[in-house]
C-alpha cells in the first residue's frame, strides 16, 4: 500500500501505517475511543443510518493500553523529526496514556498536557464534576514546528491596562522607556525632557521615529518622563496557555454536527493544526471518525491522510470532503466475501444497503424486524449468518405484514433448505413474495 496524501485509508491504523515510510508526516492528531465503558448509538447526518459505537474494553485498562501501544509506535515511526503528536483522551486513561507516550517518544519530548473544557457542568455523584478532556502534546525532537497562538484579551484586562484613548479613538497603554540598567550612551535630553537616571531604552534615532509615528506620551511637566504608547489594535492578544475554555463543544443544532457522539469542533483542530504545522504540511489522523481533523486540514491549506477501521466512517468522511469540492479516494474498503464476512454486524448491514442503494431503518440498536428498505418501499432484513433457517423467514413474514407490505428481501451469508421452503410456502399460501439473497449473489451482481 503506497502513501498518498489527501487520501482516506480504511483499516486498522497500525496495519495501514506499517506500509508508510518513516519520517513522512508533519503532525498527528489522534482521537481514539476513550476508555469510558460507555455505549453510544450514532445516527449519522443522513438521517437514516444507525450504528453502534462501543467504547468498552474487556480485561480492563491494561488491554486498552496494549491495544494503543502498537498504534502509537507506528505514529512515532512515521512522524518527521520536526513533527508533533497530539493524543486526545479523558480522565479515565490519561495517566496511563502519558506513561505510554513517554515510553515511545521519550520523557524529554513531552511538551504539555492541554485541558480542554468541553462543557460548563456535569453531575458526577459524590465527586467533582468532570468537565474537561485531556490532550497530550509530544514532539519527536527538540527541532519541532511551533507557531505561537493567541487569544483575545478579556474586557476586564482591556479596561485595566488599555484605559487610555488617543485622538484617533485608539485604545492604548503607556510603556516605560527608562532603561532598567545604566546606559551612559543613551542619556541624551529629548525635547527638553531629561533622561531617566539609567538612560533611555532606545537611541535618539528610534525616539524620533516613535514620535513621528505618534507613539510617544509627553508629560505636561518637563520634570516628568516620556513614555511609549502600546496600541491595543497592534497586540496579538494573550499568548495561549494550556487550559482552553474558549472553544465550546458541538451541540445538537450545530451546523458542523454529523451525529457522531464524540465529534470534536473544527475550532479545536484549527488551533492545533495552526500551532504545530505550516501550509502544505501533511496532517495525519489515524482514527478519523467523522473526519474533523482532515476537513480542517483541508480548509487551512494542509495536505492530510485519514485512517479509520470503519467503512461507514470512511464513506462519511468522503461525503464531508465532497462538500468542500474535494474528490477523495478510499483505499482498503472491504470487497471480497471473506473481508465482508469479517465486518462488524452494523458495518456489514451498512455495506449491504449501500450496495443495494437502499437506506437503513431509523430504529433503535438491537431492534428486530425490518433493517431497512430498497426500491423505495421494499423491506429488507440482513443476517450476517450462515444456514439461516425457517424461523427467520417466518418472523420476517410477520414483520412485513405488520408494515402493510406484500413483499420483502432477506439477505444472509447462506440459507438452509427450510428457509427456501418457508419462502415458497409464504408465496403459495399467503401471497407474500419473500426473496432470499446470499452475499455471494450480491457480489456476483456487481
Amino acid at each position: 500500500m503506497s502513501f498518498v496524501p489527501n487520501t482516506i485509508y480504511c483499516g486498522d491504523c497500525a496495519d495501514v501505517l506499517n506500509h508508510f515510510p518513516e519520517n513522512s508526516v508533519d503532525l498527528i492528531y489522534e482521537d481514539p475511543p476513550f476508555f469510558s465503558n460507555q455505549q453510544y448509538e450514532i445516527l449519522w447526518g443522513d438521517g437514516y443510518e444507525t450504528r453502534a459505537f462501543e467504547d468498552r474494553w474487556k480485561g480492563g485498562i491494561q488491554n486498552y493500553i496494549a491495544w494503543m501501544d502498537g498504534k502509537i509506535h507506528q505514529c512515532q515511526r512515521v512522524l518527521k523529526t520536526t513533527g508533533s503528536m497530539y493524543l486526545h483522551c479523558d480522565w479515565h486513561a490519561v495517566h496511563h496514556l502519558r506513561v505510554l507516550m513517554e515510553k515511545v517518544f521519550g520523557e524529554s519530548n513531552f511538551r504539555s498536557e492541554i485541558i480542554w473544557q468541553r462543557t460548563t457542568s456535569h453531575n458526577d455523584p459524590k465527586n467533582f464534576g468532570n468537565i474537561a478532556d485531556h490532550i497530550l502534546y509530544f514532539v519527536k525532537s527538540d527541532k519541532f514546528t511551533w507557531n505561537p497562538q493567541y487569544v483575545p484579551f478579556s474586557q476586564d484586562y482591556i479596561d485595566k491596562w488599555y484605559r487610555h484613548v488617543d485622538e484617533q479613538g485608539r485604545r492604548y497603554m503607556s510603556s516605560d522607556l527608562a532603561s532598567p540598567h545604566p546606559r551612559p550612551n543613551l542619556t541624551y535630553e529629548y525635547k527638553g525632557y531629561k533622561p531617566p537616571r539609567n538612560g533611555w531604552k532606545v537611541s535618539l534615532k528610534v525616539m524620533e521615529k516613535l514620535e513621528a509615528e505618534g507613539r510617544l506620551v509627553f508629560p505636561k511637566e518637563k520634570t516628568g518622563v516620556i513614555r511609549r504608547k502600546v496600541w491595543l489594535e497592534n497586540n496579538k492578544g494573550q499568548p495561549l496557555q494550556n487550559i482552553w475554555t474558549d472553544i465550546p463543544p458541538l451541540h445538537s443544532n450545530s451546523k458542523e454536527r454529523l451525529g457522531f457522539p464524540t465529534q470534536k469542533p473544527e475550532a479545536l483542530l484549527e488551533r492545533i493544526i495552526n500551532a504545530s504545522s505550516n501550509p502544505d504540511d501533511i496532517v495525519l489522523d489515524p482514527m478519523c471518525g467523522c473526519g474533523t481533523a482532515i476537513a480542517t486540514a483541508q480548509k487551512t491549506g494542509r495536505r492530510w491522510v485519514g485512517i479509520d477501521v470503519s467503512p461507514t466512517a470512511c464513506k462519511l468522511m468522503r461525503q464531508r470532503l465532497r462538500k468542500l469540492h474535494i474528490n477523495v479516494e478510499i483505499i482498503g474498503l472491504p470487497r471480497t466475501e471473506k473481508e465482508l464476512r469479517d465486518l462488524q454486524p452494523f458495518e456489514f448491514q451498512n455495506w449491504i444497503f449501500d450496495k443495494l442503494h437502499g437506506r437503513v431503518s431509523a430504529r433503535k440498536v438491537g431492534d428486530f424486524g425490518i433493517d431497512g428498505w430498497i426500491e423505495l418501499d421494499v423491506p429488507v432484513q440482513v443476517k450476517q449468518s450462515d444456514n439461516v433457517g425457517r424461523n427467520v423467514v417466518d418472523n420476517f413474514e410477520t414483520a412485513i405484514q405488520r408494515a402493510g407490505k406484500k413483499r420483502g428481501v432477506i439477505i444472509a451469508l447462506s440459507f438452509g433448505s427450510g428457509a427456501y421452503e418457508e419462502a415458497a410456502s409464504a408465496g403459495n399460501e399467503r401471497g407474500l413474495e419473500i426473496r432470499l439473497k446470499t452475499l455471494s449473489e450480491i457480489l456476483n451482481e456487481s
